[in-house]
């Protein structure tokens, strides 16, 4: 490796109100190394603007936009759902080695999730294969915080904190209106096989005593159970919350699949919520409202968990810091020192321990009646919604930064997929 060289940066899969922090701490970090460091590129719509040769100059932008990506959510350069090639020996791989080498790019980082760790560590693979050398390093990033060998995964602590709080002001609203009015609210929430963003939902229930359950994927779903709980909920308070994980299901399949698959070959989930309603109304009569959270819990922002900003900043630096060093095909992982009064560290975590496996709440997180969390999941999630860190308002809207992402001049002709 050339003693200086450049550094390229992706963002991967569904975007958080923090994936942008963490693009922040990788470029403060990697801005004070120009003995290595030359230029640090992006990529335009995550490892698609490597193939595409779609690559944006981060010294081409702003200071002060730069700096403003810290308050402002979702993917500042765009992200992607896209599932490398399983054959190393395909056009994507040979592609990918052309464009790096071109762009005398020797680090890489990758922000994402599972699936994403499980393309960095092919990047790592192919590098090696093809006599390239790369630092390939994985940036933790996932609302549903299922990232194993990790405590918690940046993004999920802000979701948290926005669901909990949703959960917490629908339900005094539906206290108001239940003697005369609807008695069930159903919230739909992100969660495919792990149920931490609706286990957060129910802390109001721990904290102020409110009516809420919550459906976790964990669990297999009985309706004739699901029905008795809500009807002793609301023949005891007269109203009840319901905090419902997409991915819940039966033993057969999931209760709100639609037959498609996404760009990973997952199945497409969506409208578990109305489903749920139909079944309340029709079963027990109760007036029933719902609605599904969608892109408004990963994409809150102006609510994020100030943890979860520090986590999100300093996976981004350390991730710097591992490269720098000569890291490669590794992981900053969020290690929990205390709980009682928080405090955490990173530490390094190989990706091949990373790449498409999945982290779901412990059974000694769930309570017995299978509807509730306990006193043990209310520990760990109540140190990751602390702290508030609220962008600036302009006309009474956050002032958040919205890039033009300029891409550099191609030297290559159009990729063939």
């Amino acid at each position: 490796m050339s003693s200086v060289s450049n550094a390229f940066y992706a963002q991967s899969g569904g975007v958080t109100a923090v994936i942008n922090a963490s693009a922040c701490g990788l470029f403060s970090e990697l801005k004070k190394n120009k003995k290595k460091i030359n230029k640090i590129y992006a990529g335009k719509n995550g490892i698609v603007g490597a193939l595409n040769e779609e690559i944006i100059d981060i010294s081409k932008i702003n200071k002060s936009d730069l700096n403003n990506l810290y308050f402002t959510p979702a993917g500042a350069f765009g992200s992607c759902r896209f599932k490398l090639n399983k054959n190393i020996e395909s056009s994507e791989y040979t592609r990918l080695i052309e464009v790096f080498k071109l762009h005398n790019i020797n680090y890489f980082f990758y922000n994402g999730g599972g699936d994403s760790a499980d393309t960095c560590l092919k990047i790592s693979r192919l590098a090696k294969k093809f006599n390239h050398k790369l630092q390939a390093i994985h940036i933790p990033k996932t609302i549903d915080n299922d990232l194993p060998f990790t405590d918690c995964s940046p993004g999920f602590g802000s979701v948290a904190k926005y669901i909990s709080t949703s959960v917490f002001e629908a339900t005094l609203d539906l206290k108001s209106m239940c003697s005369s009015s609807t008695k069930v609210f159903i919230l739909e929430v992100m969660g495919r096989h792990a149920g931490w963003i609706a286990a957060a939902g129910q802390l109001p229930f721990h904290l102020h005593g409110l009516p809420i359950i919550v459906l976790l994927p964990e669990i297999n779903f009985n309706q004739n159970s699901f029905l008795k709980k809500v009807k002793l909920m609301v023949k005891k308070y007269g109203y009840c919350s319901i905090v419902a994980s997409e991915g819940i299901k039966n033993k057969n399949r999931f209760i709100s699949e639609s037959g498609l698959k996404d760009s990973f070959g997952h199945a497409q989930l969506g409208g578990l919520a109305p489903v749920l309603s139909d079944m309340v109304t029709k079963n027990l009569q109760f007036k029933c409202h719902w609605s599904v959270s969608d892109y408004l819990q990963r994409s809150a922002r102006h609510l994020a968990s100030q943890t979860d900003l520090d986590h999100a900043f300093s996976v981004g630096k350390e991730a710097a810091k591992y490269a720098l060093a000569g890291e490669n095909a590794v992981m900053p992982g969020i290690y929990r020192k205390s709980s009682k009064t928080y405090s955490w560290t990173i530490k390094k975590i190989p990706l091949a321990k990373v790449a498409n496996k999945e982290k779901k709440l412990p059974k000694s997180f769930i309570s017995k009646d299978q509807y509730n969390i306990t006193k043990k999941c209310v520990d760990y999630l109540l140190p990751l919604i602390k702290g508030e860190n609220f962008p600036k308002f302009v006309d009474g809207l956050p002032k958040y930064t919205i890039l033009t992402n300029k891409i550099i001049k191609k030297k290559l002709n159009l990729w063939n997929k």
